[in-house]
């Protein structure tokens, strides 16, 4: 029987706790969590319980468990965007092989000094590029692998927000302001500036970008609206955005239809209607979306053009009923159209019957965006675990970086009113 891997965690949120720690649960083989750090203390203590950590191996904050000596195999760090490096980089230097929670920081330099010191201390660094592993993009990029549609002239992306996980994470949540962690074309869409640079196999030349606030501001709050949505609103009935009909009344969100877990586990730890209600009234949640400390876009379009002269052109928006991504991949001899909400994908060569891959049915896991939490934390066990083995990281910091330096470039563009940033002179500049 194998040993498992040893595990620290410094950030036990939504990420750290909810997600990754709970694979333990899944494949103990696999994984064993051995210190935990969280400035919230009832954190800490809910995952000293759960994973049964003795108290010396507790701490209240990641820096406190870095002055240690190294404790783990493996350390993950899900604490907040800018905090990434500043506790990546002296776990690396203890030894520590590293999962880290993207983005890796909105800072390029950042991101460059810690791919550095990944290869100075010869440690692994997989970045939570999630969606690469999920079977929807799997079963895509292995279609393109085979040739089925020819190369690649053009890709079409679309990233539902949805109104509410808008409201949740970018106006009322951590992720707001960028000055305080990214921007959101960062923040959200690394993922799919990463999703571009691997299905095009290709790299990206130039980027272009528009985007703006435009409608979660005081300038569009409703006749008679509240600073909070429990303080008497005059507007509460006909807002989407009213925090009790997300967080209690919505049969998909409201934890009165027992939804316990994501978004709900965000505004308290063992949600209860009684905590979700002391949280909408008292905390950020609770704010009137038109009157929060919020400056990121809540839509964006990032055009690029790759080697070769394939170009994409990528849309992120916050105003839409569903979430999830789609995907259109037009090549010389057919084309792919996806739909990660459904996961089905539609492969259509020219002249012949398209085949349709109904993901629901070939996939054993789509649980945690899509089955990418499982996949990726199987695979980076399994590396480390096997010594010889030559198998490489597909998330890794090498290949991540390009996804930020992308992303950071059509920030930069979109604040130049869509200049054309050119991204071999915007990186040789940091």
């Amino acid at each position: 029987m194998k040993k498992p891997i040893t595990v620290a965690i410094a950030g036990l949120g939504n990420r750290g706790k909810d997600t990754y720690a709970q694979y333990q649960h899944i494949a103990p083989e696999d994984m064993k969590i051995v210190a935990v750090a969280d400035i919230i203390r009832e954190k800490v203590d809910i995952a000293k319980e759960e994973f049964n950590i003795p108290e010396e191996m507790c701490f209240n904050s990641a820096e406190e468990m870095l002055e240690q000596p190294k404790l783990a195999d493996v350390m993950i760090i899900a604490t907040q965007d800018r905090q990434h490096v500043g506790h990546a980089i002296p776990a690396l230097e203890k030894g520590y092989h590293l999962l880290l929670e993207k983005p890796i920081s909105p800072d390029l330099d950042e991101c460059l000094r810690l791919l550095e010191t990944a290869h100075k201390n010869n440690r692994i660094v997989t970045v939570c590029h999630v969606l690469r592993y999920t079977p929807f993009y799997s079963q895509i990029k292995k279609v393109l692998d085979e040739g089925t549609i020819g190369e690649i002239m053009s890709v079409q992306a679309l990233e539902n927000v949805m109104y509410w996980h808008q409201a949740h994470s970018f106006v009322r949540g951590n992720w707001k302001n960028d000055q305080e962690t990214s921007p959101m074309i960062l923040q959200k869409s690394c993922h799919d500036m990463d999703l571009f640079s691997w299905l095009i196999n290709k790299k990206c030349l130039r980027v272009s970008s528009y985007g703006s606030l435009r409608h979660f501001n005081k300038e569009n709050a409703p006749k008679g609206a509240a600073l909070r949505c429990m303080d008497g609103c005059k507007a509460k009935e006909n807002c989407p955005f009213d925090a009790e009909k997300i967080y209690v009344t919505n049969e998909r969100t409201g934890i009165r239809h027992g939804k316990t877990d994501w978004p709900c586990n965000v505004l308290a730890q063992h949600p209860t209607e009684e905590k979700i209600y002391e949280a909408i009234k008292t905390g950020p949640y609770g704010k009137c979306v038109y009157a929060c400390n919020n400056n990121v876009v809540d839509h964006q379009v990032v055009i690029g053009e790759f080697e070769g002269g394939a170009t994409v052109d990528f849309t992120m928006c916050a105003f839409t009923s569903t979430g999830g991504r789609m995907i259109k991949i037009m090549g010389t001899n057919g084309d792919i159209i996806g739909n990660m909400e459904t996961n089905t994908i539609r492969v259509c060569e020219f002249g012949k019957e398209p085949v349709i891959y109904d993901i629901n049915k070939m996939a054993k896991d789509l649980s945690g965006h899509g089955g990418g939490d499982n996949k990726m934390l199987h695979d980076f066990f399994e590396l480390l675990a096997d010594e010889n083995n030559q198998k490489s990281v597909l998330t890794s910091i090498d290949v991540s970086v390009q996804s930020h330096v992308m992303a950071l470039a059509a920030e930069q563009s979109r604040l130049h009113n869509g200049k054309s940033i050119e991204l071999d002179e915007f990186t040789a500049n940091k």
